[in-house]
């Protein structure tokens, strides 16, 4: 007897952050759904953002207040839903003679960011005069200065653990998630339901699943997902590359993030305290190439270290001193005229005509809106469908690290071996979700112990993401669940300690370990600047 094919309400292609927001809701409204990505969660663009929940300040001055108005409301839902993650940051923007946007325009801006703010939960902005600024910042750049604005928006140190969030919270309301199971067919079943054939991860067999609607939620990729339906179609993504450097603590270094207009070409970009380290960028560069490609070039790094050495004169910053670099693909929609900057960062949830009805392209978005938008999505899908599903709950469901981190906290005071580093890192990665590794840790033996020189990781952490967190490789491991391959020095120091744990969990023998150990260097090396 041949095969039965398994079916789904949904067949969701990508698992970034808009993708795997709407499984989420998708799933707790009851929808059967699986998901693919072709590599790992949360590995494309969402990995290389500006790790920022924020308004879009400067989306006023392409008066794209709606976006900003929605942005500032899902800042407030992220706050609550994904309170381990999501931080207030206070960030300047400082004012400088002859620049773009003087103090007025500034204030005018400020103003009408607070406005939209309605219901917000942060402090409103503070317009600093000079003196008042370089009291707070002394490293700042004196000559010129006017003064500057203080405002409040909020930060997601590890954007990878937002999307794995929702992917672990869709998994629970009963959707089926798979990594590395990259699509290669998508075609009409019987005029009402779409075929998708993928391959297997473990198996790497070929495999055909069944879905009412398929939603193309492949970021940059969404062309060439569609190319997969062996149809003809109009290109619509053209995405833009934004770079980002990495660096230590310099010399005159900011205590609170900045928001600066840059000398070159007059456009803002970011220099923000992140992670132990400061996070600058970004730069906005049209770029059509495949988007695994992309790099951040010696242009763009020089760019950004002119801008930040010209705020910060004390900071002398080169080359030598990057940690690391990334650029990503914004995916944006296809506009050939208008400059980076102007091009709109507003989703469009495109529903595609005949032969091609069974689809729906997600092109555009923001890690701020990706909510909003996954309940925009499942809206329209409840219409197509005619399936009378109940209202989304995402605006106020917890995700599942949000929820227990006090009595999260109180057991990690009392487990000897961490550090206070080590307790802090532990809920600001897992949240209360951090009781579930305790437990392991008790549980078995060897897992307990400490396994880097800050004593803030666990044993435990390693054979938790490999069991509950569909970690399926080393530079996963190491990149997106344990956080490590974001340090300063790439997670180098507790790489080996790692390995010996995965190995043991996964039964690697001693050429598939010397792989996964190339596989991650390989990995490390492209964010290294040459």
């Amino acid at each position: 007897m041949p095969k039965t094919v398994p079916e789904y309400d949904l067949i969701i292609i990508g698992g970034g952050i808009n993708g795997s927001g709407i499984a989420r809701d998708a799933a707790l409204r009851g929808l059967s759904v699986i998901l693919f990505d072709k590599s790992d969660f949360g590995s494309g663009t969402t990995s290389w953002s500006s790790r920022l929940i924020h308004g879009g300040l400067r989306y006023l001055e392409h008066a794209e207040i709606s976006l900003v108005y929605e942005s500032l409301h899902e800042r407030i839902c992220l706050r609550k839903i994904a309170s381990h993650l999501v931080k207030r940051i206070r960030i300047n923007i400082p004012v400088y003679e002859n620049g773009k946007r003087g103090l007025l325009l500034i204030r005018l801006g400020m103003i009408a960011y607070d406005l939209l703010s309605i219901r917000k939960t942060l402090p409103r902005h503070r317009m600093l005069n000079r003196d008042e600024l370089l009291q707070q910042e002394p490293g700042l750049n004196a000559v010129g200065l006017r003064g500057g604005a203080q405002y409040y928006d909020a930060q997601v140190t590890f954007a990878e653990r937002l999307v794995l969030e929702n992917i672990i919270s869709a998994a629970e309301a009963g959707a089926v998630v798979k990594n590395y199971c990259p699509v290669d067919t998508i075609g009409p079943h019987d005029g009402t339901a779409m075929n998708v054939g993928y391959v297997d991860a473990d198996s790497g067999e070929k495999k055909l699943v069944k879905g009412r609607l398929v939603i193309n939620a492949s970021g940059p990729w969404v062309d060439r997902v569609l190319q997969k339906t062996g149809r003809q179609t109009r290109r619509l993504m053209g995405g833009t590359k934004g770079s980002h450097i990495i660096v230590g603590e310099f010399k005159g270094a900011p205590r609170d993030a900045f928001y600066v207009e840059a000398a070159a070409d007059g456009r803002p970009f970011f220099i923000v305290p992140w992670n132990r380290q400061y996070l600058i960028g970004t730069t906005d560069i049209r770029y059509g190439r495949e988007p695994d490609a992309a790099h951040a070039s010696r242009k763009e790094i020089r760019y950004l270290l002119d801008e930040t050495n010209r705020v910060f004169p004390e900071a002398g910053l080169e080359f030598d001193d990057i940690h690391f670099a990334y650029a990503g693909v914004r995916p944006l929609p296809r506009r050939s005229k208008r400059p980076e900057s102007a091009i709109t960062r507003r989703h469009i949830i495109k529903r595609h005509r005949r032969p091609l009805q069974g689809i729906i392209s997600i092109i555009g978005g923001k890690l701020t809106t990706y909510r909003n938008l996954a309940e925009q999505t499942i809206d329209r899908v409840d219409r197509k469908l005619d399936a009378g599903l109940p209202r989304c709950s995402t605006s106020t469901a917890l995700l599942p690290g949000a929820v227990g981190i006090v009595e999260a906290c109180e057991q990690l005071k009392n487990f000897a071996g961490l550090s206070q580093r080590g307790r802090e890192r532990i809920i600001g990665i897992y949240g209360g979700r951090a009781t579930l590794i305790l437990d392991l840790a008790a549980a078995e033996a060897g897992l307990s112990k400490v396994i880097d020189a800050e004593k803030s990781v666990l044993a435990a952490e390693v054979v938790f993401a490999i069991r509950h967190e569909y970690a399926k490789n080393l530079t996963d491991l190491m990149q997106r669940r344990l956080m490590l391959g974001l340090s300063a020095d790439q997670g180098v120091q507790a790489t080996e300690a790692v390995a010996a744990i995965a190995a043991a969990e996964c039964q690697w023998h001693e050429q598939e370990l010397e792989r996964q150990l190339g596989m991650l260097r390989d990995f490390n090396a492209r964010l290294k600047v040459a």
